[in-house]
């Protein structure tokens, strides 16, 4: 079983080492290929002030988020949710950096530590398309997934459109795996058959076959002016 989550998260700002905190996580789980709807979402209180970019981005205010709980109080369930998962994450290094700096102020190991692995999905994105813009939003129009309801960056929504993304994006690769599982499987049996058994009959034309054939000859050669090629070579190698 091969077990997924696609992840993301907002923030206060763009420094986790200047202070800047996660303000939401989305949490999108894919097993086997296939979305299976146990999904995580958090909104949380970064127990300082967002920055003015930051809301304009995410729309998430300081009222809004007040309530919420903190990292804290969310993390060991998080963590055990996303424990030996694969983690595909767009532009990993941003997001991970914000964990490992969440998770520091606990006491607690990095992140990568309790994963499986971390797949940075703008990377693969950058192999497969060198030289164009690779930004969720333009892979999503490159690879036609519907992304007409992102009018603000949330991320559990961007999440589940980087989901959908990934599997457009290897999708060559399943169809190998496929095809290589369905030929491991399927077992093809052929039955030896004793052909001298049978007769083989051999039909000849009959005289009017032979006339009728002819005539149809003798038009095609009258239609090319005499150019048939087969009138002009010897017999045996008409034969032959």
């Amino acid at each position: 079983m091969t077990r997924q989550i696609f992840f993301d998260t907002e923030t206060t700002g763009l420094s986790p080492e200047g202070g800047d905190r996660i303000v939401e996580i989305g949490c999108v789980e894919m097993v086997d290929r296939r979305l299976t709807g146990n999904n995580k979402h958090y909104y949380l209180n970064p127990e300082r002030p967002n920055s003015e970019d930051a809301v304009k981005i995410h729309g998430l205010t300081d009222e809004f988020l007040a309530d919420k709980p903190v990292f804290a109080a969310i993390a060991d369930e998080l963590l055990e949710y996303l424990a030996g998962a694969e983690i595909i994450i767009h532009n990993a290094s941003f997001d991970v950096g914000f964990l490992d700096a969440e998770l520091r102020r606990l006491g607690k190991p990095k992140f990568e530590t309790y994963v499986a692995g971390i797949t940075d999905s703008l990377l693969m994105a950058r192999e497969m398309f060198p030289g164009k813009s690779n930004s969720l939003d333009a892979l999503c129009k490159r690879l036609e997934v519907d992304n007409s309801n992102r009018t603000l960056h949330g991320a559990l929504l961007d999440a589940g459109l980087l989901a959908e993304v990934y599997i457009k994006m290897t999708r060559g690769q399943e169809s190998l795996v496929i095809e290589a599982e369905e030929d491991a499987t399927q077992e093809i049996v052929v039955e030896k058959i004793d052909l001298t058994q049978f007769s083989l009959p051999v039909l000849c034309a009959s005289d009017a076959e032979v006339q009728a054939h002819e005539a149809v000859l003798a038009d095609l050669d009258k239609s090319s002016g005499g150019k048939t090629l087969w009138r002009q070579l010897p017999s045996e190698k008409v034969m032959a």
